[in-house]
């Protein structure tokens, strides 16, 4: 019982920020999440922390991977509204998974290889051998966790949840980015 005070008082205080401060609290959250991601990902690989990797998905997280989601799904509820829409859920997933996920997967890859210090072309030769790989991926891993996010989460806890299902995505998305570095 005396752990779950503080545990209380810490989800308290963030669902509090969360409701005052959106947008802050859902980048520093994808900040902390994908920073963790690259970490847990090297660790496992069973390589000494490399710095770059680590600043890479941190940054990615701090400027768009709270920001952009939080606005998409703003946007999804607004275009796609449980009471006046057929089928809502359907289109909000279709709407997700086949023009916001393949976005965001392409601006992700190459944003973190540019973060990462790479220049434009190596930037878009990185983004082009991995796209595919990735986004397949995506579309077969995190369909599921987006039908529970959409049926299921309110929508002020969305980004919340794909960031806790983000970690382990961060940890895909560094394993596959390292194991085409090693190739060359």
């Amino acid at each position: 019982m005396a752990l779950s005070k503080p545990i209380m008082n810490l989800l308290a205080s963030y669902l509090q920020n969360l409701y005052i401060h959106p947008i802050k609290t859902k980048a520093i959250t994808s900040c902390v999440v994908g920073s963790a991601g690259s970490i847990a990902s090297q660790l496992v690989a069973g390589q000494s922390l490399r710095v770059d990797p680590i600043l890479a998905f941190g940054l990615y997280g701090l400027l768009f991977g709270g920001t952009i989601p939080h606005y998409f799904y703003e946007f999804v509820e607004r275009i796609f509204p449980y009471e006046s829409t057929a089928f809502p859920l359907a289109k909000k997933l279709m709407f997700e998974r086949l023009i916001f996920a393949p976005f965001m997967q392409a601006f992700s890859l190459y944003t973190l290889a540019r973060f990462e210090g790479k220049n434009h072309s190596a930037a878009l030769k990185q983004l082009k051998a991995l796209y595919l790989t990735v986004l397949e991926a995506n579309w077969k891993w995190l369909t599921l966790f987006q039908v529970i996010n959409m049926a299921f989460i309110p929508p002020m806890l969305r980004v919340l949840f794909m960031n806790i299902v983000g970690f382990g995505w961060a940890m895909f998305i560094a394993s596959k980015r390292r194991q085409q570095s090693q190739k060359k």
